[in-house]
């Protein structure tokens, strides 16, 4: 059994079929096909059940294909590591983030990074928390800039500082103007912009304070949210540090009061996987309180 091998048959069990992982592993059926029947002679079990149009993995078959995955993954992360020892800090630093975390990715410190390592190119993927998520642990980015809460559980975590959620307010919506904060009642009918990923919280913390809130729109970002408010549609609920991401021009904002509608970014990676050592400058240049 070898490398090759394991490569065929785990493409075999994720495509679900000879014909389509053939094609994804661009070579004939018939090849592959003999590829795993003379992996299961040489095993001496049955790897799949084979219908008529899909493969069924056997509880044999289940095992192989998560250790196969892990041996390839150790397999590209010696490659990768051999190659970067050779390269020096240079090449390409993959990322994924948020929309929010406009002014903690780019603080001072990243800054610094960028000119002390000036010879390396980023590569950014945006998207919500899961999205990100998925995206690491299909290894296509090393690091996550991300926003709590999430679940923390298969990642190491380097975080910023806790941050308030602010009510950014229309001038026409605007009240209590002395007040550099609110309490999550003032929040009561108003109309409210917020992430959809919040949603539960947001709620939650809201009928604690004894009403429901009148959620007016759900999105995915910052930016957006922001944008709407400045339209005049309603009040966008958003972490502070996201404010300045998008035309704000109509808006004022208030720190809300509550120590639940607190929020954090946080850079992730996979535990017990190999990163780069671009990566780990990077991680090392992020700001922590």
């Amino acid at each position: 059994m070898d490398i090759k091998q394991l490569k065929y048959f785990l493409t075999i069990a994720e495509e679900g079929q000879i014909t389509s992982a053939a094609k994804k592993l661009n070579m004939a059926q018939p090849p592959l096909s003999q590829q795993l029947k003379l992996l299961e002679e040489e095993l001496g079990v049955k790897l799949v059940e084979r219908g008529s149009r899909h493969l069924k993995l056997t509880d044999t078959g289940k095992i192989l294909m998560n250790r196969a995955r892990q041996i390839l993954e150790l397999t590209n992360s010696a490659v990768k590591e051999v190659k970067d020892f050779s390269k020096g800090l240079q090449g390409t630093l993959s990322i994924g983030t948020v929309s929010s975390s406009g002014a903690t990715l780019l603080n001072e410190s990243v800054l610094e990074f960028h000119k002390e390592y000036s010879g390396i190119e980023f590569e950014i993927y945006e998207g919500n928390t899961f999205t990100l998520i998925d995206l690491l642990n299909k290894g296509i980015i090393e690091v996550g800039i991300v926003r709590t809460p999430f679940n923390a559980l298969n990642f190491e975590c380097k975080y910023a500082k806790t941050e308030p959620m602010i009510a950014a307010i229309p001038r026409e919506y605007y009240w209590e103007p002395a007040k550099y904060s609110i309490s999550v009642s003032a929040l009561k009918n108003k109309p409210l912009i917020i992430y959809r990923r919040f949603e539960q919280l947001i709620c939650e913390t809201c009928m604690e304070y004894g009403f429901e809130p009148q959620i007016f729109c759900k999105c995915d970002d910052a930016r957006t949210a922001l944008l709407w408010a400045n339209a005049g549609a309603g009040i966008a609920i958003v972490p502070k540090s996201a404010f300045e991401l998008a035309a704000n021009s109509n808006l004022l904002y208030k720190e809300i009061e509550s120590e639940k509608l607190k929020t954090k970014i946080a850079a992730i990676w996979v535990k017990d996987r190999y990163i780069s050592p671009l990566a780990s400058k990077f991680i090392e240049s992020f700001g922590i309180v």
